[in-house]
């Protein structure tokens, strides 16, 4: 039987500690852990208290030098602000991990737990744990400071229209909520010919300039006020005005073009309706049935003005009508409305239905007119209107009588009426008479109008007040076409509203 000799087991060796006389393994210091950390402390010169400054009225942070972040409580970027609060501080050790420790929400204490190493004697690595505390002081920043001092706008948008009738703005207004550009807006205040929007950035004044420019035919001007100047640092601190002026032509408004235009819109009569304001002004022939479009940068070339005001039109009743067939147009003739039909009307104002008096005219309503019906127009021959390009006219190329739209009861519209639109929040004096009529006059437009209410949202309102008197034929929006007014009560239940706070 043979011997075999284990290998021989390595065992460590082990010393004395220099200072306490521990046995420790062998390191580069040669001393133990705790005689290391009483004589180096790898943390010295990290501060211990920190002070983080806090905006109350936006809830953002201030990060050095001068950028206002936001961050919620125990977030990612709540740690990383703190961190680099620290950075200047941490050059000469390794940082390893970092994370909060809890602390009531309304103490104004952060408590954050970092974790570092550093080479310390002949190379022995030292790790330390440490408790740095943040103190939340409350400073205004400078965005609510300008609020707070009424001086809290960078750029204005001054939207402005020379006519009686606001209807182009009401449009304006439901596009404006549909791409929800009002909430970039510090304030919005209305007043007497326009509406005025105020920016706290340039860029978001750039940005509603531009979308009202592809949106209603305008013109812009732009200029700038120096506020304050640094010398020191060559800053400027400028406040910005763009004035927009939006054509003073809105719908259902009679027009008497320039003879070069109306010539170069195909050979079409200077006389004509206004259909619908969008990104250009739509305009009919009601001698032809010509359609043509004409945008801004026409319309400030060649400018006219609206003949007549929605308040001096007159109700007129349907006698007789002839529906026109053939139509031959001339050479060079533009494009014919196939939504609309040509005929021949006449009528008798309401007002002297005791008269014999009678008006014979054309129109383009030849699809909606019957005998009996109202009908709401412009009675050219017995009006005085001052108009350069009317003026010049051939008095025998004038209509008596320019028909607009089929009148309808407006009561009975208002009580069948069950959608609604929402509106902006905005600076105004109480609407009086004239405002509530011009703002009904835009509802019914709405629905008569199904090309004009695309471009906006519509939602469902109160169920309609039933009646046997309801006017059938009068044009209506259909629930396809509405759309669900979601509110707070209807997301957190009735008593949403009260569980909310600021």
């Amino acid at each position: 039987m043979e011997y075999v000799e284990a290998p021989p087991i390595a065992s460590e060796g082990s010393i004395l500690c220099c200072t306490c006389g521990v046995g420790i393994p062998p390191n580069p210091a040669n001393m133990c852990v705790a005689c290391l950390r009483t004589t180096v402390d790898i943390s010295e010169g990290i501060p211990k208290s920190v002070t983080a400054l806090f905006c109350k009225q936006c809830e953002r942070y201030l990060q050095p030098p001068a950028t206002w972040i936001s961050c919620a409580l125990e977030s990612r970027e709540l740690l990383a602000l703190c961190l680099k609060k620290l950075k200047g501080s941490m050059t000469k050790v390794r940082l390893i991990d970092a994370g909060f420790l809890w602390t009531e929400p309304h103490s104004k204490r952060i408590k954050l737990k970092v974790t570092i190493q550093k080479e310390v004697m002949n190379g022995a690595i030292l790790q330390q744990v440490f408790v740095v505390e943040f103190t939340i002081q409350y400073q205004m920043c400078d965005d609510c400071h300008r609020v707070e001092a009424k001086d809290f706008w960078k750029a204005v948008v001054q939207v402005r229209q020379k006519t009686s009738h606001k209807k182009t703005f009401y449009y304006l207004e439901q596009l404006i909520l549909k791409h929800k550009l009002h909430t970039n807006a510090l304030n919005i205040k209305e007043i007497h010919d326009g509406i005025d929007f105020y920016y706290a950035t340039k860029q978001h004044a750039l940005k509603m300039t531009d979308f009202l420019q592809c949106t209603v035919p305008c013109r812009s001007k732009t200029s700038q006020r120096l506020i304050s100047h640094d010398i020191h640092s060559n800053t400027f601190n400028y406040k910005s005005t763009y004035s927009l002026e939006i054509v003073p032509i809105c719908k259902d408004n009679v027009v008497c073009l320039p003879p070069r235009l109306a010539q170069s819109l195909g050979n079409m009569g200077q006389v004509c309706v206004c259909v619908r304001v969008t990104s250009a002004i739509h305009l009919i022939d009601p001698r032809t049935l010509q359609i043509a479009e004409v945008d801004g940068g026409t319309y400030w070339r060649y400018p006219f003005n609206s003949l007549c005001s929605p308040r001096q039109l007159e109700e007129f009743l349907v006698m007789d009508t002839e529906i026109i067939k053939d139509l031959h147009l001339g050479a060079g003739a533009g494009f014919r409305s196939t939504k609309h039909t040509l005929a021949d009307v006449w009528v008798q104002k309401t007002s002297e239905l005791d008269t014999s008096q009678q008006y014979h005219c054309r129109t383009f309503l030849g699809h909606l007119l019957n005998i009996g019906d109202l009908v709401l127009g412009f009675d050219f021959a017995n009006s005085n209107v001052n108009d350069d390009h009317l003026d010049k006219m051939n008095p025998n190329h004038l209509p008596d009588v320019v028909l607009i739209k089929k009148s309808y009861d407006r009561n009975k519209r208002s009580r069948r009426r069950n959608w609604k639109l929402k509106e902006m929040e905005r600076d105004r004096e109480g609407l009086d008479v004239v405002d509530e009529r011009q703002y009904t006059d835009f509802l019914e437009d709405l629905e008569e109008d199904e090309a004009l209410r695309k471009n906006i949202n519509i939602f469902r309102g109160e169920p309609p007040v039933e009646s046997d008197t309801d006017d059938e034929g009068a044009p209506c929006i259909s629930l396809m076409e509405m759309l669900e007014d979601m509110t707070l009560a209807d997301a957190t239940g009735g008593e949403g509203a009260d569980m909310m706070t600021d």
